[in-house]
């Protein structure tokens, strides 16, 4: 008898327990949708970590985000060696070649990241028609792709283009990887640049 009494207890303990939690559970929410709770474990809710643009007085500038150590670069990052003038240029149409096979899978995606970061100045079809120029938000016209000076171009002076700029082209090194820079030239030579195309002087 006193077993079943034991028994009947610890199962009205347990049942309890889960009406309290249950409880918990149900006080803490409100309908209101801008009252966000109430918190339990505030350790988990307020991070001891200095967040990002707050100020810190571990450092003696005060700033919790942090410059990179000077003369280090990203893992898996390899520095362009050259800079935003005629001579590198010049020196990257010389030294540097698309290693890129015209394959249909990377010209096809040479087509998808020149529509995404190229078209809206040089045109869909690299006229320099594109919406921004013809719309009158950019005044400088930008370049004809198709025109001589461009299809005589060695791929090195195109890749150089896309990375640090040109006259008032920004630079794309940062938006676009080296590699898909390299497809949406073979998309620009092979398809834009078709030899089938009369050439714009």
């Amino acid at each position: 008898m006193r077993n079943k009494i034991f028994i009947r207890f610890d199962k009205a303990f347990i049942l309890l327990g889960i009406a309290c939690v249950a409880m918990a559970v149900m006080g803490s929410c409100k309908k209101g949708p801008n009252h966000p709770g109430y918190t339990y474990l505030p350790d988990m809710d307020v991070s001891r970590a200095y967040d990002t643009y707050t100020e810190n007085p571990v450092f003696e500038d005060g700033k919790t985000l942090r410059e990179p150590v000077e003369g280090t670069i990203p893992r898996g990052h390899t520095p362009y060696p050259y800079i935003k003038d005629d001579l590198d240029l010049a020196e990257a149409g010389r030294t540097i070649s698309n290693p890129m096979e015209a394959s249909d899978i990377n010209i096809d995606r040479g087509e998808v990241l020149f529509t995404r970061f190229c078209s809206h100045c040089h045109g869909n079809s690299g006229d320099g028609q594109g919406v921004l120029f013809t719309s009158g938000r950019f005044l400088l016209p930008p370049g004809d792709l198709r025109a001589e000076k461009a299809v005589n171009r060695p791929d090195g002076e195109i890749f150089h283009i896309i990375t640090v700029g040109y006259g008032g082209m920004a630079a794309h090194g940062s938006q676009i990887l080296p590699h898909e820079r390299w497809k949406i030239i073979l998309y620009v030579r092979n398809v834009l640049q078709d030899k089938d195309l009369d050439l714009h002087q």
